[in-house]
């Protein structure tokens, strides 16, 4: 049994035309593109001034594509268009690309090609998901789904180190959507974060997993609000009075957050579906096949087998996947490579760590990088996926050539390898720029058709355990 390997095509965006107006108009936001000075820039023996306008607004949320143009350029001018994002830690990242002006002195980003830099060709938000930290292995991740991001976009004279900068522009981009609503749950021992889609429901849910990190992690799931879905962000370990540390897994905790779910008034009665990565990956397998009331779930970048450390749940014990660290490999970069500590999940000493998926009558998402350096996951997941295809459940799976561990949602700039607090090294996740973003974009247009296709029937399934 083989993967769907996704061949990524560039993107095109369908985007309406919004021209940036100045401050004073009639009934206008309160926002403009400003030149970067007051008196008009001569460029080529004609005079003009330089402006960056961004459609349909300079205002979206994060995972929206953008137009960027610029006009008031000389013809065939060469520029460098830079990207800067400034983080909650402070941490900065930064994007650039030299350009070539269009004869008639503009600059489309959704059809001039970049000529160079971080990214080249026609990629309309390469400057969003080609920034790199100025620091080695910081991740841009958002801490505060309340506040946005602001990127802030220059365009400057010539190729290179920067020149006279011409004109500039704010892209703001924010996680909670207008009319979701954010309700901080501390339910028994659920510790977790709810976000409601605007309207009167009621509206599949979903129950958000993240991995090793441990805390909150609430970005993806505010996102996934205003695609329709009540969503729960759920923290596991390191978070308030959860333990610290992650040596073991209790089911029964999440068992305690889809019964919560379930008493949801907004929550459709069709069930419930869960969505993990990494570590969360697995979990996520697990509680699909354990937990009743459970509809679908999706595994990204997931071993495919209970990692790491054991599994508890009414009686029984599924132990976590053993490994060596005699198998680290350390880098020159100061990175370590972890993708083959992780012991072979088909030695027969190994079979009390596979879950009992082809039990569980769940519809199943597979999504994986062919470049994931933090474990195996396109051939771990494989086996699995061979396993339900031969007790003929529904099972969906996609590979994507390039792509590395963390696919996040749509134009999060890949993190090749960062610093991983509970392990206390940086560790190497792999990746390449352009196949990784493109990716993103795909996997998460998946995920969304998966979950509203399995979670809006008229009727609930449950695990046949």
């Amino acid at each position: 049994t083989t993967c769907v390997i996704v061949e990524m095509m560039a993107p095109i965006f369908m985007l309406s035309s919004f021209r940036v107006l100045r401050k004073g108009a009639v009934g206008l936001p309160r926002w403009k593109l400003i030149p970067s000075s007051r008196s008009p820039h001569s460029i080529s023996m004609t005079t003009a001034v330089a402006s960056l306008d961004i459609s349909p607004s300079p205002r979206c949320l994060f995972d929206s594509p953008v137009r960027v143009r610029v006009s008031g350029l000389a013809p065939l001018q060469e520029v460098t268009l830079r990207a800067s994002l400034t983080d909650e830690a402070g941490e900065l990242f930064q994007s650039s690309a030299w350009y070539r002006v269009e004869s008639n002195g503009e600059l489309d980003l959704s059809r001039s090609p970049a000529l160079g830099g971080s990214y080249s060709g026609v990629e309309p938000m390469g400057w969003l998901w080609a920034l790199a930290p100025n620091k080695p292995f910081r991740r841009l991740v958002k801490r505060d789904v309340l506040s946005p991001f602001y990127v802030q976009l220059e365009v400057f004279e010539g190729h290179g180190p920067p020149g006279k900068l011409l004109c500039k522009g704010t892209n703001e981009r924010s996680f909670l959507p207008e009319g979701v609503s954010r309700i901080p749950v501390r339910e028994g021992r659920v510790r977790a974060t709810l976000f409601l889609p605007p309207g009167p429901g009621p509206f599949p849910a979903v129950i958000d997993l993240y991995g090793t990190a441990g805390g909150l992690t609430e970005y993806r799931a505010s996102l996934l609000a205003n695609k329709g879905f009540v969503t729960l962000a759920l923290a596991y370990f390191g978070f308030e009075d959860l333990p610290a540390g992650l040596d073991k897994i209790e089911l029964d905790y999440f068992r305690e957050a889809v019964e919560f779910l379930q008493t949801q008034q907004l929550v459709t009665l069709s069930g419930i579906g869960v969505l993990g990565i990494s570590k969360g990956a697995d979990l996520a397998l697990s509680v699909a096949t354990f937990l009743p009331g459970i509809k679908a779930a999706v595994s990204i970048s997931g071993c495919g087998v209970n990692s790491a450390v054991p599994l508890f749940y009414d009686g029984f014990t599924i132990k976590g996947l053993g490994f060596s660290l005699d198998r680290l490999k350390f880098l020159e970069s100061g990175a370590v490579d972890m993708s083959e500590i992780l012991d072979d999940p088909e030695d027969p000493a190994q079979k009390d760590c596979w879950i009992p998926v082809e039990k569980s009558s769940v519809p199943f998402l597979f999504l994986s990088g062919l470049d994931d350096k933090n474990w195996k996951s396109g051939p771990y997941c494989q086996k699995v996926v061979a396993c339900l295809k031969n007790h003929r459940r529904d099972v969906e799976f996609y590979c994507y050539p390039g792509a590395g561990h963390l696919l996040e949602p749509p134009y999060f700039p890949l993190c090749h390898a960062s610093f991983h607090k509970l392990l206390g090294m940086p560790l190497l996740w792999g990746g390449k720029w352009k196949e990784h973003a493109q990716a993103q974009e795909d996997a998460w247009h998946r995920i969304q058709t998966f979950l509203h296709k399995h979670l809006n029937s008229s009727h609930a399934l449950h695990s046949k355990l």
